[in-house]
């Protein structure tokens, strides 16, 4: 039995109850990739934690739902990111979420993923943001007031299916819509009808009641993550509060003109609930760019679809005869502006794919020649 193991489930521990710690890992449910395994044995006196707080200099991490404290990181996870020998790049250090193999109060290994939510990170050079990491469940957070952009909750979603977690989609401030229009909750679902279509989930709630959060409950059962994702004012933060049952999270007014909010979370917080699920809520993020990892077909399976129908098969869907693409357009069977965001991130995950393929060719590249240059040293002066 490991020691302290109903709080290490509480924090969304894999293991079974009968497991023993370190020694003998196996089996698990479900069982993690073997370079786990690895690093455990190559740490025998470490303890797992989880990341709950990322810091410039290192991590506040959990070891059960009432026990949190701080860790220093590894080295090389305080440099500089890159792709060199010697460096490791945003996406690669531990983030919130991540699991650790902690000595004392050191960090000494980064457990892998099993599921990755990431971005393009802001700026001209190519680089991958991580959001959270080891969750089961993204809910998808926009308010139906002038929050709701059925075109950012696609963006949305596409980076989430690209981390191989579930979407949900949590409409909040329903009792405000249906008090100012009671059409506006019939409206809004109608506009992402395509989504419920492909299995995505959505949900209408208002933040501020239990009864009516409960709604989200089957996707936060004992030992899963979810992650709250979504724009400043859309009420992920007062949803993080009804769901702890406590004010524990800062919420503040949203502005009447756009209906957008301050960054009241600052930071990235993984928070054990009382019901045993973990959530992670997240600052409001205003940029969303793809890491050219993502599956537009996936997101866009009726655009697909259509395609497919047209006379031919290098048809750009503009003025081509026999565009089924454009026949349902006119025929309002297909929104033009979920058409106009497909053709937008199908060019954007290629540009970022493309980025990405540069990336890993520099880094091969430099393998071979660093390889290339310690041959030569070596039957030069001779091995060491």
């Amino acid at each position: 039995m490991i020691p302290g193991f109903d709080a290490l489930q509480a924090i969304g521990w894999p293991l079974k109850a009968s497991t023993p710690f370190p020694v003998g890992v196996s089996p698990l449910d479900p069982p993690p990739d073997q370079v786990w395994l690895d690093l455990m044995a190559e740490h025998p006196n470490a303890r797992p934690a989880r990341v709950s707080e990322q810091h410039r200099s290192g991590y506040i991490v959990s070891d059960g739902p009432d026990h949190a404290f701080p860790v220093e990181s590894l080295p090389e996870w305080q440099r500089p990111p890159g792709y060199r020998k010697g460096t490791v790049t945003i996406d690669q250090r531990p983030g919130v979420g991540d699991w650790l193999l902690v000595e004392g109060r050191k960090a000494v290994a980064l457990l892998p993923r099993r599921s990755a939510i990431k971005r393009g990170a802001a700026g001209e050079h190519y680089q991958q943001q991580l959001i959270a990491a080891n969750v089961d469940t993204v809910f998808v957070v926009c308010g139906l007031d002038a929050d709701f952009n059925p075109r950012r909750i696609e963006r949305y979603l596409l980076l989430v299916r690209g981390g191989g977690v579930e979407p949900v989609v949590v409409l909040t401030k329903a009792d405000q819509a249906e008090a100012a229009d009671a059409e506006v909750l019939p409206g809004a679902m109608a506009a992402l009808v395509e989504l419920a279509a492909q299995g995505v989930a959505v949900r209408a709630v208002n933040a501020r009641d239990a009864e009516s959060v409960a709604a989200l409950n089957p996707w936060l059962q004992p030992g899963r993550t979810a992650v709250l994702v979504g724009s400043s004012g859309a009420g992920k933060s007062t949803l993080t509060n009804t769901l702890l049952g406590i004010e524990r999270m800062k919420t503040g007014e949203v502005r009447e003109s756009d209906s957008r909010g301050r960054h009241t979370t600052t930071h990235r917080a993984l928070i054990p609930l009382p019901a045993g699920a973990c959530l992670i809520d997240t600052p409001g993020m205003r940029e969303l760019k793809p890491t050219g990892e993502e599956d537009v077909a996936e997101n866009f399976s009726d655009v697909e679809a259509l395609a497919e129908q047209c006379r031919f098969r290098d048809c750009k869907h503009a003025r081509e005869p026999g565009c089924a693409v454009r026949a349902a357009i006119e025929a309002g069977k297909l929104d033009p502006q979920r058409f106009a965001n497909y053709l937008k991130l199908s060019d954007e995950v290629a540009g970022a794919a493309n980025r990405l393929a540069t990336r890993r060719a520099q880094k091969a590249d430099e393998k071979v020649a660093v390889k290339s240059l310690n041959k030569r040293l070596d039957d030069k002066y001779g091995k060491h």
